[in-house]
């Protein structure tokens, strides 16, 4: 099949387009500014297409929040015909350094409310994710106020290379599969 769903997780509103939590967003919007289409709003998401080596990708941002990302995900799974296998979930995690990718075909939640939900509306965690490493640098108690807060200077710094990494192993993913870009982008 040539067909993908690539489902970048976040939050809508402004207030958290710079926040850790909408580094899916971040990496899907990416894609489409590079690929010179825009996202426009339709049902439960703001949806655009790319072209890439003869494969066609369906970008997805899920205007639903965080919590909800299965309901539109599910959607655009069903209304494009697409399999399971052929998407790719982009999050951000706690437990990898900031910047460190990591791709691979199923997991836990890892206590990630957007995954959460996902897995709760599929009935399964056996779909392919790249999750983007936010690292764990904050205080207890402080999880929440850390990954929707804003990226400190540090990051900022190699921020969008990194996002451009990321964009790479999406378009690698549809091009050459799971395994060969788990192998080509995991040790990055």
């Amino acid at each position: 099949m040539n067909k993908f769903l690539i489902v970048g997780l976040g939050n809508i509103g402004e207030e958290y387009a710079e926040t850790r939590h909408n580094i899916g967003f971040k990496i899907v919007d990416f894609l489409a500014k590079e690929a010179n289409t825009i996202f426009k709003s339709d049902r439960l998401a703001d949806v655009a297409e790319i072209k890439h080596k003869g494969k066609t990708l369906i970008l997805i941002k899920p205007t639903t929040y965080m919590n909800l990302s299965g309901k539109a995900l599910n959607y655009w799974l069903q209304a494009e015909k697409i399999s399971i296998e052929n998407t790719l979930v982009l999050v951000d995690e706690l437990a990898l350094p900031f910047g460190k990718i990591r791709l691979g075909p199923k997991g836990s939640d890892g206590g990630h409310n957007g995954l959460k939900n996902i897995q709760d509306v599929l009935g399964t965690t056996n779909y392919p994710r790249l999750r983007f490493g936010i690292s764990n640098e904050f205080n207890k108690g402080s999880q929440v106020n850390y990954v929707l807060g804003k990226w400190n200077e540090q990051e900022l710094l190699t921020l969008n290379q990194r996002i451009e990494i990321s964009a790479n192993a999406v378009k690698a993913f549809a091009f050459i599969g799971l395994q060969r870009c788990m192998n080509e982008f995991n040790v990055k």
